[in-house]
């Protein structure tokens, strides 16, 4: 009787379904319908858009070509390569309107090149246009406190829509990394695209990190614990990476700034035919006047760290290792001084460095250490003139130019032994030391004691051995060859 009625109750469900399957199919269809013919009505909309841009061309069949850099004036690496970048085209391509779509409303234009100049020595051929986007607070982490990583990347979406509807551009370049952004120009905006990539939104090493329930600043120790949010998170890792690398495969060209990077991208993206590694500009030669032999005209010592206040550079882990070298070199002269030179973006930085000068507190270092924020380029340079060893910190770090221009002003380099300063940068030259690479705050401060140990005539070496290599493959004349996009 049971097994009749169960059979009578499955009968009436697949009729059910049955009856709703032809249906639901045919709604299905009316929708993609739509939503093709309203996709085709926005691009129509926008090609027109497109040849009526008056504001753009100074003369008909001008072409437009567009970066998306929502941080433009952020005064970072990859700020460095924006300008590198658009000065190499208009040095070739004169002809054409260049446009920067930027999320900097609280200055002008014109203080945006100055800021550029005074920071990285860059001056721009030709005049640029600035689109001022208002709705950037959509790609701010700070919006997500969850599935970051998701919400940032359909923020971009957002954010590029905007960006397209008051400029359609020929010729689209995303130098931040927003590779949602993509298919919107490729398919609605029948723009050309192609993008420089720092760092993978997703990568195979964040993959490792959460399958091993390893705690990291993008995987929090209450999830790190639980077995099932670790399950959960996995898949949701999976997933995104999917859609990363189907929203990435839209690219016409695309461009790595380190191998890391590039097996990334491969893994991800599977653009092998259109992917090639292009080195992020390093103006090298600006340093070649600082004298190589032993800088240190003070009783003191000094220790420099480039980079931007953000939390994946882990300032915290070079001031523990710096508080522990203290304490290995107590008593013995000369004294030692840390400067932490880099950029702040926005509040969020502002309040790491905070938690940082109070990190220096607690561990009774603050008279040793020094923060120089979002200083000119010149500072930066004398810096390093007087500096002894660089820090860099990062795990998994794409590139490096930090670390790049420490070799360059022959400061002895203290890498993270990872990602690109392990691949690309940090590598012996004709079978020489260049610098050093470490992981763990035990190793970061016995490292510096043993450079600090060397001597001089050993420094000498390892500094010119540093300048050679990163002047043989790290000039920002390489860096012309961007003007492959225009090839597209």
């Amino acid at each position: 009787m049971a097994l009749g009625e169960r059979n009578f109750y499955l009968s009436k469900f697949l009729r059910l379904f049955y009856s709703f399957l032809l249906p639901g199919l045919i709604i299905s269809i009316l929708l993609c319908i739509c939503l093709i013919i309203v996709l085709w009505r926005i691009r129509m909309e926008l090609r027109k858009k497109k040849k009526s841009m008056s504001a753009y061309r100074s003369k008909k069949n001008q072409m437009v070509i567009a970066f998306f850099h929502p941080y433009c004036n952020a005064g970072g690496g990859g700020e460095r390569v924006l300008w590198c970048a658009l000065r190499a085209l208009q040095k070739k391509y004169h002809e054409a309107t260049y446009v920067v779509y930027t999320g900097d409303e609280n200055v002008t234009g014109e203080q945006i090149l100055d800021d550029a100049f005074r920071r990285f020595n860059i001056k721009l051929v030709h005049p640029v246009k600035f689109v001022f986007l208002r709705k950037r607070y959509l790609v701010e982490a700070s919006l997500y406190p969850h599935f970051t990583l998701l919400g940032q990347s359909l923020g971009s979406f957002f954010l590029g829509w905007e960006a397209l509807v008051k400029c359609v551009p020929d010729v689209y370049i995303d130098s931040m990394g927003y590779a949602f952004t993509l298919p919107l120009f490729k398919y609605l905006g029948d723009c050309k695209v192609g993008c420089y990539v720092h760092y993978p939104t997703i990568s195979t090493d964040m993959l490792s990190v959460v399958r091993n329930q390893s705690a990291g600043f993008n995987n929090a120790t209450f999830i790190t614990k639980n077995v099932f949010l670790s399950k959960v998170k996995l898949i949701y890792y999976y997933l995104f990476a999917m859609i990363y690398g189907l929203v990435g495969s839209c690219s016409d060209v695309v461009m790595v700034n380190s191998s890391w990077t590039l097996n990334h991208i491969l893994s991800l993206w599977k653009v092998q035919s259109c992917c090639s590694v292009v080195y992020p500009p390093c103006d090298v030669k600006t340093f070649l006047d600082i004298p190589l032999h032993e800088k240190q005209t003070t009783s003191e010592t000094i220790l420099v760290s480039l980079g931007q206040f953000r939390p994946e550079k882990n300032h915290a882990l070079q001031i523990r290792a710096f508080a522990k070298l203290l304490e290995e070199m107590a008593g013995k002269d000369p004294s030692l001084k840390l400067v932490l030179i880099g950029g702040c973006r926005n509040r969020d930085d502002e309040d790491r460095v905070n938690q940082l000068k109070k990190l220096c507190e607690d561990l009774g270092v603050q008279e040793n250490v020094e923060f120089q924020i979002n200083i000119p380029f010149e500072e930066l340079k004398y810096y390093l003139s007087k500096a002894t060893i660089g820090l860099h910190t990062m795990w998994n770090e794409h590139f490096g130019i930090g670390i790049v221009e420490c070799m360059a002003a022959g400061t002895i380099i203290l890498a993270h032994n990872s990602g690109g300063p392990k691949l690309d940068i940090v590598v012996p030259y004709e079978g020489n030391i260049t610098g050093f690479l470490a992981e763990s705050e035990e190793d970061y401060a016995e490292t510096m004691a043993h450079i600090l140990c060397l001597s001089t005539e050993e420094r000498l070496q390892i500094r010119k051995n540093a300048r050679q290599s990163v002047l043989q493959t790290m000039s920002s004349g390489i860096f012309t060859d961007m003007d492959i996009y225009l090839s597209l």
